[in-house]
């Protein structure tokens, strides 16, 4: 079955987010492939959507931030486009405000599990606002470092406006940061389109070999019930996970229920709802995880 990619463009206001968009979009008119663009505003005026062609099907989140106060809005927008066109691609900007973990929890609804598949999360960065984040706010600061670091691709705009070795310094500083991103300086938000196509989100919850202080990102796994489990069990071995598991959501369900439950967790945190029809028993995880093998062996045994 056909999945749509998914591309988060990630990064504080004013580092080039919106100027990458319109490229990417060009790009990918030349390449004829059918994509959407969604974007968020933390305002109630859309300022940026001129970006977007006429043809390439938008949908706008205004008045809010898609991590917090409009995931529901955000997840019947998805439908909608998933549901009028056979898309390829979906490019979600995102606010200059929002942090990469809880964007991928809004977007990885148990819902459309089997129809998305998440490629990457692209950051931009203001190389001059970099160098001096120091002065900013300590949220803002402790933000941009949150945004780099679950990045798949960090682009540094305004490169040139730095001299050598500030470039070195900030290329060597965000390496440091995100030893397994991609690193580039630019302008005005250009690079070399094939990088895109080289961005593979899910590879990293596969490969078994990497060492996990080497790649600090974000990966993703959902796991397909087929049976009732035990809530008693299931229970157990919530509490036996890492803090490395920052997100689960999905429907479980129990084998003392006739329908599930949507099921949530954040950092530690259960939350169960009782729902009232069949739903898709898909459970999605957020993490930094490099092997979820463990993980779906303990989902296995739950089932048996």
């Amino acid at each position: 079955m056909k999945k749509a990619e998914v591309y988060i463009l990630s990064g504080f206001l004013g580092t080039g987010k919106t100027t990458l968009l319109r490229r990417i979009l060009q790009h990918e008119k030349e390449s004829a492939r059918k994509i959407a663009v969604m974007m968020n505003e933390l305002g109630s005026v859309s300022i940026d959507s001129d970006a977007v062609d006429s043809e390439v099907p938008l949908k706008e989140l205004l008045g809010g931030c898609i991590c917090c106060t409009i995931q529901d809005k955000l997840e019947s927008q998805l439908q909608g486009l998933l549901f009028d066109h056979d898309l390829d691609a979906i490019y979600i900007e995102t606010t200059g405000a929002a942090h990469p973990v809880e964007v991928l929890d809004a977007v990885l609804s148990p819902l459309f599990a089997d129809k998305l598949v998440i490629k990457g999360i692209i950051t931009t960065v203001d190389g001059k606002q970099w160098i001096n984040r120091t002065s900013l706010d300590p949220q803002v600061h402790q933000l941009l470092l949150e945004q780099v670091k679950h990045a798949d691709l960090v682009i540094i705009n305004k490169s040139d406006l730095l001299n050598e070795s500030e470039q070195a310094k900030i290329s060597m500083d965000l390496q440091g940061l995100n030893p397994g991103a991609k690193i580039i300086l630019s302008s005005y938000s250009k690079m070399p389109m094939k990088l895109l196509e080289g961005l593979a989100y899910t590879k990293k919850a596969e490969t078994a070999d990497s060492h996990v202080s080497a790649d600090l990102r974000l990966s993703t796994y959902v796991y397909r019930f087929q049976n009732a489990i035990s809530q008693r069990a299931f229970e157990d071995f919530l509490r036996a996970l890492p803090d490395s598991i920052y997100r689960i959501k999905g429907y479980v369900l129990f084998d003392h229920s006739s329908y599930p439950d949507l099921f949530q967790y954040s950092y530690g945190m259960p939350f169960y709802m009782k729902e009232y029809m069949k739903m898709p028993l898909n459970l999605v995880f957020i993490g930094q995880v490099t092997d979820w093998n463990d993980i779906e062996q303990q989902l296995r045994k739950l089932e048996l």
